[in-house]
């Protein structure tokens, strides 16, 4: 999103600010200031910082999931992650926008909604292994987003390209091997 700097023009026939003292000093003061709270308007978010000892953050960007295997599947769709491996939300969307998959988590419970259905659990990974086909390693993926290397049992992370907002992981064992591609905005 671009960065717009706004000024306000007085309409003709307003009236000028008083001069004086006081009202040089408030002119100093937005002099200093405007273009502080510009610059904090037209930041990028901060990077993920530690809070509680897990990544928090929020991802949108569009998924890919390969399975290999007797039974070969493919699995692609836009989401949306909000929090952290603790605490969070993941939306998978259809071209169109609408959700296919919500799953939350908060620790020891995790719930998946899917069209009229809702399931709920306490293992994360297996509500997101049954919405996605693959044990997604949901603590090394905010790791992995983050640009942080993690191992994970199998998993195997490249984040040569994280700063161009892609990664690429994949899992060796157990079988089925699965490939994930992810292209990510911040």
């Amino acid at each position: 999103m671009p960065c717009h700097s706004h000024r306000y023009n007085a309409a003709p026939g307003a009236a000028h600010p008083p001069h004086g003292k006081l009202a040089r000093r408030r002119l100093a003061a937005v002099a200093v200031l405007a273009p502080l709270l510009a610059l904090a308007g037209c930041s990028t978010p901060p990077s993920p910082t530690a809070t509680s000892g897990a990544l928090r953050t929020h991802w949108s960007g569009r998924l890919a999931l390969q399975l290999e295997g007797q039974a070969a599947q493919s699995f692609s769709a836009a989401f949306e992650l909000d929090g952290n491996p603790l605490h969070g939300e993941l939306r998978l969307l259809s071209p169109f926008g609408n959700t296919l998959v919500q799953l939350d988590w908060k620790p020891g419970h995790a719930r998946l909604h899917s069209g009229e259905t809702t399931q709920e659990s306490s293992s994360l990974e297996a509500l997101l292994e049954q919405a996605t086909g693959a044990a997604i390693p949901v603590t090394a993926l905010f790791s992995w987003l983050s640009g942080i290397p993690a191992t994970s049992d199998g998993w195997h992370a490249d984040l040569s390209a994280i700063g161009q907002g892609k990664m690429l992981a994949q899992r060796q064992t157990p079988e089925p091997r699965a490939t994930l591609r992810i292209t990510f905005e911040r």
